[in-house]
């Protein structure tokens, strides 16, 4: 099976397993609607290469007997008592966000490029995000 292309979505849904599984396997797969063409895409395999294309650039400062963690130019901060409640309070709060741009931020001019960043966070459990925000696996 090569790459596999359906020019409408009736013509998709009769084909459901055949592009589901071109996608499970890393195959390009398509769907056109309208005028749109939509990837179908397996999660891990994009959430594996969104962390690897967006580095978390996670700034981490203790301060005031504690810490604190920020992503410059993502409006998301966190503090904890420990390094590791921080980054923690982080994830929690990098999920808020994710929710509130999928809400009402996507089309906000500010947070319009922050499309890869919702789509890693909304793919990632909280382990994986923790890895990402630190740069290493536990």
């Amino acid at each position: 099976m090569s790459a596999v292309h359906y020019d409408s979505y009736t013509d998709a849904r009769a084909h459901l397993k055949d592009l589901l599984d071109a996608a499970e396997r890393g195959r390009v797969a398509t769907v056109r609607r309208d005028s749109v063409t939509t990837a179908v895409v397996d999660v891990e395999r994009l959430r594996h290469f969104l962390a690897s294309i967006i580095p978390s650039q996670a700034q981490v400062v203790a301060e005031a007997g504690g810490w604190s963690v920020f992503i410059p130019g993502v409006p998301v901060a966190a503090d904890g008592s420990s390094f590791e409640e921080a980054i923690a309070e982080m994830v929690d709060a990098l999920r808020e966000y994710a929710e509130d741009w999928q809400q009402r931020l996507l089309d906000a001019p500010n947070h319009r490029d922050n499309w890869g960043l919702v789509q890693l966070i909304s793919f990632s459990d909280d382990e994986q995000l923790h890895d990402w925000l630190v740069g290493t696996p536990r």
